[in-house]
């Protein structure tokens, strides 16, 4: 038979994965705590147990695939594209991607499920969830308030000139770019849509304005992770990013900073760009890694 070992990493998940969303949320960011289970529970302390208990390799079920390369292994979007999950895999290290293995990244979801029914699978026919897993039905907020309250503070919501619109109940319940359930009303001077520009948790102020102030061209990163076969030339490299999973990947140049930063500059601006969220680096189907989104007053820090 094959081993089993059930573990608990149930504190382990609650600091690195729920603290750190609360937190990112509290800072007036838009959190991706999958990136962080992979970049934390999964490849880090799922990965050490492994090979303490003598593996040859990790698998998962990502949804990307992993293939040689005259540097070592390289990882290449899924041959599905709508469940390819190369985006929240960026911070795979080139040690952690030596070890692991991804057996469906060749698959499409419906062979998938066609190879477990035909093994007798109780999840062959599971759902898929679209909810973080510790955030059932999308209640984010609640869990959010519990741990951070003062992310629930009322406060001000104003224009970009900082004319006060109205008030709200908690800077968790915005997030960059958002458009609907603003709660400010009717405006008499214009009939324009208005966007979260900015989020300032200090203030627990919420800052909105039309869509052309969301355009952004100038991209910092923190914890960047570079997974090309040369180091990043100091002139940039070219590049194709996404700023959100779902999105097309559009053309960039990437550039370290110090500190293990990176900057990006896309050749069109984009709007509705989230600190907290990841941009992510390709070439082709290749990801090439990626950094974590920081506020636009971070540039110095990078």
């Amino acid at each position: 038979g094959i081993p089993h070992y059930v573990l608990d990493y149930e504190s382990r998940f609650r600091e690195s994965v729920i603290e750190d969303f609360a937190d990112s949320y509290a800072r007036g960011e838009t959190p991706i705590p999958c990136v962080r289970c992979n970049q934390t529970v999964k490849f880090r302390d799922l990965l050490a147990t492994a090979r303490d208990l003598g593996a040859a390799a990790l698998a998962t079920g990502h949804y990307v695939r992993r293939v040689a390369g005259p540097h070592g292994p390289r990882m290449l979007r899924a041959a599905d594209p709508a469940k390819d999950q190369s985006y929240f895999l960026f911070a795979t290290t080139r040690e952690q991607l030596d070890f692991l293995r991804f057996p469906l990244g060749g698959l499409d979801k419906a062979e998938t499920r066609r190879i477990a029914q035909r093994l007798g699978l109780p999840v062959a026919d599971k759902p898929d969830s679209q909810d973080i897993c510790f955030v059932p039905e999308g209640g984010y907020g609640r869990i959010v308030e519990k741990l951070r309250p003062e992310a629930a503070e009322p406060g001000e919501i104003v224009d970009i000139d900082g004319r006060v619109l109205g008030r709200h109940d908690g800077i968790i319940h915005y997030t960059v770019g958002q458009r609907k359930g603003l709660g400010i009303g009717g405006r008499k001077d214009s009939t324009d849509p208005l966007y979260v520009v900015r989020v300032e948790p200090a203030a627990r102020r919420v800052v909105v304005g039309p869509r052309a102030a969301l355009g952004r061209s100038r991209i910092v990163l923190g914890e960047v992770n570079w997974l090309g076969d040369r180091p990043i030339p100091a002139a940039g490299a070219r590049v194709r990013v996404k700023l959100r999973s779902a999105m097309e990947a559009v053309a960039g140049t990437v550039q370290r900073t110090a500190k293990g930063g990176a900057e990006v500059v896309l050749d069109a601006p984009e709007y509705g760009v989230s600190a907290g969220q990841a941009c992510v680096f390709y070439d082709g189907e290749r990801m090439l890694g990626g950094g974590w989104i920081l506020r636009e007053d971070a540039r110095a820090a990078a």
